[in-house]
């Protein structure tokens, strides 16, 4: 399938490793220029190279902590739409959770709400511009059920569901389509669930037994959702919340 992606200008916060480095991976393959940041060269010099083998299309990336750093994050996104061409996609992927924040309610704000609404501030313009405008937020399943502990973590990625399913409205007549994606328990190295199986294995065990599938999730295996439900080729979806958890939540979807 032609997914539409080729020469199209994909931003996304954070993106260098993980979900988000295995996005752009993808994105890249179907032709599409990207822009990313990171707390730390290293990791960007090695997801720019990972990147490159992927696809052939430009690639911005340059170093930034955006935790409480408003300005500075808003003048990033502006340069990377300038250094793109514009933008027709926006992903929001750096959380707290990526920085052991999930008890810290002012990092989750900062970066799980604020990096929402400061780049669909910053952004609107040119996805308008784009035709195909389409944001996606990353969530999580612990906004869906009760999970481990209440935590802010939590509660703000629920908050973040509602802010993208309420922003799909308001946009929709300038053509921008707004989806989240709400991975289960999914692990790679150097990721939460591989901390957690080394230093809470009860949880990590336990966890695992609860899995229908018998396993925990890859990124690929939600990279391919965000980059599908993203794309123009998925035109007529907005305000969806995609759960990629392995049947793990028990709810029932109406």
């Amino acid at each position: 399938m032609d997914l539409g992606l080729k020469g199209k200008k994909v931003i996304m916060n954070g993106g260098a490793h993980g979900l988000g480095l295995a996005s752009l991976k993808h994105f890249a393959a179907e032709g599409a220029d990207v822009a990313f940041f990171s707390r730390k060269q290293d990791k960007i010099d090695a997801a720019r190279d990972a990147i490159a083998k992927a696809g052939n299309g430009k690639v911005f990336a340059e170093v930034l902590d955006m935790a409480g750093n408003h300005e500075g994050y808003k003048a990033w996104l502006a340069k990377a739409a300038d250094e793109l061409g514009g933008c027709d996609i926006f992903v929001h992927m750096a959380s707290s959770s990526g920085t052991g924040g999930t008890g810290d309610w002012q990092a989750g704000l900062d970066m799980d709400i604020m990096g929402a609404a400061l780049a669909v501030e910053v952004l609107t313009p040119a996805l308008a511009e784009s035709g195909t405008g389409s944001i996606i937020f990353m969530s999580s399943t612990a906004a869906l059920e009760t999970f481990i502990a209440p935590q802010p973590f939590n509660a703000l990625k629920a908050a973040l569901i509602t802010y993208g399913s309420q922003l799909s409205q308001a946009l929709a007549a300038k053509g921008i389509r707004v989806n989240t994606v709400s991975p289960g328990a999914i692990y790679y190295e150097g990721g939460n669930w591989e901390m957690i199986r080394k230093v809470m294995p009860a949880l990590y065990d336990g966890t695992l037994a609860k899995m229908p599938t018998g396993r925990f999730g890859e990124p690929e295996e939600v990279a391919k959702a965000v980059v599908f439900v993203a794309s123009p080729a998925c035109p007529y979806m907005t305000g969806a919340n995609i759960v990629i958890d392995g049947g793990f939540t028990q709810r029932v979807q109406f």
